[in-house]
């Protein structure tokens, strides 16, 4: 036993014990949110039963059961509930019944022994709303002007028909909302700028405020015609609507224009289901968020979270490299270079929020409000580069990352043998030359794995962000069709503060709760796409220079 602890062994397979826990912990947490989030939109059937009230009153219910737990018959007793039983624990179901605008609650608790018998009938509707949530109930008729078009059997088909005309013409309205009112005003407020700039250099002549005027003018009437184009959309959208009893009895008439989707979730074959499931999800990527951020999709985080690490990997990676250059291949070795190797190692361990506090000061405060002193006066008091941005976002991120890139470089270039640099050198070439065409090329490899871990660590920081440009919904993408085309100036969404705007901030934490997992588990996804492309390239380089390595 002696020899085999002297010989190693133990700790060998310690090691390995430890790696496998650490990878099933990993699976386990990617399994379990994957489960908690990607369930979210398959059809859930919906439930009709009665409601025994403290009071004795009955009631219908109808909805969706998400939730079950045991609880204390005597906690139930206490609260009002006549519940003759022997057991001391029953159920509790929670119920997703929606229709909170008549309501007001969209999830409630309600004890199993108060619940009559479950049912589920095929003709009841679950429609999703683009407000106030699910609205669920039985299908009575569809209008058209307020006059019935169908009803009974033949209202679902003639539903689906007009809830497909519906959404086209609400993408209609979307996109020219977005897209020709947002350039409408975008021209208009660079209109008033290029005004307001003439005026501060005392330039604004006669001529050049009619010009403007009759610019102003053409817009406006431009903007006029496509209001009215708007207007006669949203009165087509507004045309339809269909009748629906609720679980209390209630007649309610939905228009069409409040309508994303309806199903019909009782009667729905596992290839509707599986249809119906792929369509959400789908929406869930490339639509924008509404409800709060509790319903829709997440595109916009999704595209900000991507655009700000490639932008913080295009900043960081070149001071990165050049600061581990200097440090390596130029500097005099002394204590000064050694202090600077210190401190920069010592910076990896500094508290993210705190290069937020940097980021706000320096970048935000400083950098931004000189730049937008000497170069756009015309703004003020309105800051252009004074406030939060994806820029001051980026380059906060590429400082907080910078230790990591340096240290990553430094150890690639140390790892270089000096006989290919005495051969570089005794061929006739410079330093420079040396540096550039050999050295660099087999340290690649390290400068990647450097990347790699910027990118691993950056895109999921979320305290930073929070005052340097990340902002709960952002009206417009950094991104666009209006020149300059990217607006480094302007605020963005992300998904590691979705996650937390969404998981703590929401209104309504059993709807958001869903997708609190989808989005963690989209962030991973991102995050490992884009480090398996980082990976990919190092692999590559250092394929390309496995035989200068061992010269």
């Amino acid at each position: 036993m002696r020899n085999w602890f002297k010989s190693g062994e133990p700790w060998v397979w310690m090691t390995a014990g430890a790696v496998a826990l650490s990878l099933v912990m990993v699976y386990a947490v990617v399994w379990l949110t994957a489960a908690q989030g990607l369930v979210h939109w398959w059809p859930t059937p919906v439930v009709e039963t009665t409601f025994t009230d403290r009071d004795g009153t009955k009631t219908r219910l109808i909805g969706e059961v998400r939730n079950r737990e045991e609880v204390s018959l005597i906690r139930l007793r206490e609260s009002g509930y006549t519940i003759e039983s022997t057991d001391k624990f029953t159920n509790r179901y929670l119920f997703k019944q929606g229709n909170r605008d008549i309501s007001g609650v969209d999830f409630k608790w309600y004890p199993e022994p108060m619940l009559g018998e479950f049912t589920y009938p095929k003709d009841v509707i679950s429609v999703e709303r683009r407000e106030w949530g699910n609205f669920y109930g039985h299908l009575k008729a569809v209008k058209q002007e307020g006059n019935v078009v169908a009803e009974g059997p033949q209202a679902w088909d003639e539903l689906q028909k007009r809830l497909e005309r519906s959404n086209d013409l609400f993408k209609q309205i979307v996109s020219i909302e977005k897209n020709d009112i947002g350039k409408i005003n975008y021209k208009l407020e660079r209109l008033r700028l290029s005004e307001r700039k003439l005026e501060i250099q005392d330039k604004l002549t006669a001529d050049a405020k009619a010009d403007f005027e009759k610019k102003r003018e053409e817009l406006n009437v431009e903007f006029g015609g496509i209001q009215e184009r708007l207007q006669a959309l949203r009165e087509q959208i507004e045309r339809d609507s269909f009748v629906a009893t609720t679980m209390d009895g209630q007649e309610v008439e939905v228009s069409f224009a409040k309508m994303a989707d309806a199903i019909l979730p009782n009667d729905m074959s596992v290839f509707e289901k599986t249809s119906h499931y792929i369509h959400k999800l789908i929406e869930f990527v490339l639509d924008d968020p509404r409800e709060a951020n509790t319903e829709g999709g997440i595109f916009p985080a999704i595209f900000g979270t991507v655009m700000m690490v490639l932008l913080m990997s295009a900043m960081v990676t070149p001071l990165g490299i050049m600061a581990a250059i200097y440090m390596r291949e130029y500097a005099k070795q002394g204590p000064l270079i050694q202090m600077i190797r210190i401190s920069v190692n010592n910076l990896a361990g500094v508290p993210s929020i705190v290069y937020g506090v940097f980021g706000l000061g320096f970048f935000v405060y400083f950098l931004g409000g000189n730049i937008d002193a000497l170069f756009f006066p015309e703004s003020h008091p309105a800051p252009v580069f004074g406030s939060p941005g994806i820029l001051w976002a980026s380059l906060t991120l590429a400082l907080l990352t910078l230790p990591v890139v340096i240290v990553a470089t430094e150890e690639g270039l140390s790892r270089v043998p000096r006989t290919i640099r005495e051969g570089s050198l005794a061929l006739g070439g410079t330093k420079a030359e040396t540096l550039w065409r050999t050295v660099l090329p087999i340290a690649s490899p390290a400068m990647m794995t450097g990347l790699i871990l910027a990118i691993a660590r950056a895109a999921g920081e979320v305290a930073p962000l929070m005052l340097v440009g990340v902002v709960k919904l952002a009206p417009s993408l950094p991104l666009d069709g209006n020149f300059p085309f990217l607006h480094m100036e302007r605020k963005f969404m992300h998904l590691g503060f979705h996650i937390y705007d969404v998981g703590f901030q929401s209104p309504n934490v059993e709807a958001a709760r869903p997708l609190v997992y989808a989005t963690a588990l989209l962030l991973v996804i991102i995050i490992v796409v884009l480090n398996l492309f980082a990976i990919r390239l190092r692999n590559r380089m250092r394929e390309k220079m496995r035989g200068l390595e061992g010269v």
